[in-house]
């Protein structure tokens, strides 16, 4: 059993206390400190390898899936599947791997909860890989008919099952539509859900930016740069995302320092 953590918990409990209480409240922080040293609660995370091997297979097999969604696959669902494949700048054996797992995904006896559930196990801990997951998977879907119907009922179904919420999800629809009208998609990209008169606003930018239009300017600058931070394409990829997908996390970058310039012009901040 390890003790370390009660034992300073307890100590520092009492120094800055002086009452029975401190000791307790302190036993119970270093139990818990304990506990998350010992491992408890934590099965063994997949290897990188593991990871990105899943992330890619889950990709395209749940891309098909949901294209499939409206009772069939259209041209504009292939022709969308094709341009993401291009985004991700696969080679041959791998566009050939992608299109077989997009042709699985398609099937009715296609269990789409299995590899969600195989993903989520794999990337425990990597949650801003999930979220890159999702968004690829809404991407798909704006390019190939602008998200509505049938085709977002599987996507709220998808992140549910991934444990990302409606607020995430319509932030991650502000960001798309946003990252289309910036035309910081790259080669192959689309320009779905256009803005009224062709050009990102302002309010578009704040959601990117994940803050309210009346934060400080204190707050825009730290909002940037927590969002600059948590999807820093070497880091997505240090936890996961594999390395063909790089650009997608790339493009993702671009739009929010596209949208940062935006609040910062307009607001005169330097």
């Amino acid at each position: 059993m390890v003790w370390t953590g009660k034992l300073v918990g307890a100590f520092l409990g009492y120094v800055l206390t002086r009452r029975p209480i401190g000791v307790l409240v302190g036993l119970i922080v270093g139990h818990i400190y304990d506990l998350r040293a010992a491992g408890w609660g934590a099965g063994p995370r997949a290897s990188l390898a593991a990871v990105r091997a899943t992330f890619f297979r889950a990709a395209f097999s749940i891309m098909g899936h949901v294209a499939k969604s409206d009772g069939r696959v259209s041209e504009q669902d292939i022709a969308a599947a094709r341009r993401i494949f291009r985004q991700f700048s696969l080679g041959e054996a791998d566009t050939r791997a992608a299109m077989e797992l997009f042709t699985q995904g398609k099937q009715p006896g296609f269990d789409a909860e299995a590899m969600l559930a195989e993903l989520v196990d794999a990337c425990r801990g990597r949650e801003a890989v999930l979220r890159m997951f999702l968004e690829i998977q809404m991407r798909a879907a704006l390019m190939a008919d602008g998200l509505g119907g049938a085709t977002r009922q599987a996507l709220v179904r998808v992140a549910a099952t991934l444990g990302i919420g409606a607020g995430e999800f319509a932030h991650l629809e502000a960001f798309l539509r946003f990252q289309a009208q910036a035309g910081a998609y790259g080669a192959g990209g689309a320009r779905p859900g256009p803005t009224p008169g062709g050009s990102t606003t302002l309010g578009e930018a704040y959601e990117v930016l994940g803050v309210a239009p009346g934060a400080s300017d204190a707050e825009v600058k730290r909002a940037y740069r927590r969002q600059m931070s948590e999807n820093h394409p070497d880091k997505l990829v240090a936890r996961g995302l594999p390395e063909s997908m790089l650009e997608v996390a790339k493009q993702k970058t671009q739009a929010i320092q596209a949208a940062w310039e935006r609040v910062r012009e307009s607001r005169g901040m330097r």
